[in-house]
């Protein structure tokens, strides 16, 4: 009787017990981290795929995916770089809020999830598409104050009669 009670046992734990799948496991990472992007700007993480933690693994399609509250997901694919394990994504969060970030090695099911993260609101004037900077603009009319005040005394200091 106990022999058959340890036979269930041990064939109930086979059955449940999940299948190892053949290639193993592989960790993956990335930095820098998008905190302070601004939505319509360029985040280039760098993705580091591992196989077992260890072995640098080449020839990956790793897969960035950025979603929101409302549902908006966006994907960008990686290319490898000349590193063995290493890729980069240009990722370009579409609007600012809360975004969080999914990044798929292409090994199997390694991913690693990271948020969410405030994206800002997209810079104004950056200066690249011929705008002037709101602070440049105030900056230089401040600064045209000043001389037309420096000038305007001493025209008037000019006009002084003098005392006799």
């Amino acid at each position: 009787m106990r022999v058959l009670v340890v036979l269930c046992i041990v064939v109930a734990a086979l059955a449940t017990a999940p299948l190892a799948s053949s290639g193993g496991w592989a960790t993956v990472g990335f930095s820098p981290l998008p905190d302070g992007m601004s939505a319509g700007g360029t985040w280039k993480p760098t993705i580091v795929v591992k196989q077992h933690g260890v072995t640098p693994l080449a020839g990956l399609v790793p897969l960035v995916e950025i979603y929101d509250d409302s549902g908006a997901t966006r994907s960008f694919t990686a290319i490898e770089t000349s590193k063995p394990g290493v890729y980069e994504a240009h990722v370009v969060f579409p609007a600012d809020g809360d975004w969080r970030v999914t990044v798929h090695s292409g090994f199997g099911d390694s991913q690693v999830t990271y948020g969410p993260v405030a994206i800002g609101a997209p810079a104004v004037g950056d200066g690249g598409s011929g705008e002037i900077p709101v602070m440049g603009l105030g900056l230089a009319l401040l600064t045209l104050g000043g001389v037309v005040a420096v000038l305007v005394g001493k025209r008037s200091r000019r006009l002084t009669p003098a005392s006799g």
